[in-house]
């Protein structure tokens, strides 16, 4: 399994904390050290698995398709007004990633970043129709040929720390890590009206894996 970089010292601090609390107990509570040590271990096979990154390279990159950006379940596929960047009526795609889906966000598709701002903000479920307008959030804007799309990270009530590591006037490969939200939490695709979605509301989807939609 291969551990992503945003997990290593929360791992490892985990670890530390767990092995200080383990050997207090065999000091003072004998009796229950067996079960303090195998909830340590499961707890800590949980939070190792909210940091796995698993290997997923597009195996043919593609400028006219949108591969999802991240892990989890399509929740929203509707025509939206967009107010922070387009400021018209766009079609959005949510994915909400749970505490088990992976982390990675990645980029949708090549091109140059015209546009990032992180937001601060609530911390309301992800599935809340205002969480999109505000929740905590960071907004990234890809160009690939006169075409842009908004992707969105949101915090939710778990997910408080999102990390973004895109600069604008960067230029970006269709599927590499573009940033991470820890804990889960969620995904919108803003897109051009028109735009062919292959996704419906319900399916699962993986990031570099599932085509949301066609340019």
């Amino acid at each position: 399994m291969i551990i992503h970089k945003e997990g290593i010292s929360i791992l490892i601090k985990l670890i530390l904390g767990l092995s200080v609390i383990c050997i207090g107990i065999c000091a003072w509570i004998p009796s229950i050290y067996t079960g303090a040590l195998v909830v340590s271990l499961l707890f800590f096979l949980l939070v190792l698995q909210f940091f796995r990154n698993p290997n997923r390279q597009i195996l043919a990159p593609n400028d006219k398709q949108i591969f999802a950006p991240a892990d989890g379940k399509v929740v929203v596929i509707e025509e939206t007004l967009e107010t922070e960047y387009f400021k018209d009526k766009r079609l959005q795609v949510s994915i909400f990633m749970s505490p088990l889906n992976v982390h990675v966000n990645r980029n949708p598709i090549s091109g140059i970043v015209n546009y990032i701002k992180h937001h601060e903000g609530k911390y309301l479920v992800a599935w809340h129709p205002k969480s999109s307008s505000e929740n905590e959030r960071t907004t990234v804007v890809i160009e690939n040929e006169g075409a842009e799309v908004l992707l969105r990270q949101i915090a939710g009530a778990v997910a408080k720390r999102i990390v973004n590591y895109l600069e604008e006037g960067d230029l970006v490969e269709q599927g590499r890590d573009m940033g991470f939200i820890k804990f889960g939490s969620r995904v919108d695709l803003f897109l051009p009206l028109g735009t062919e979605i292959n996704v419906n509301i319900g399916d699962k989807v993986k990031g570099n894996r599932t085509i949301i939609a066609n340019l």
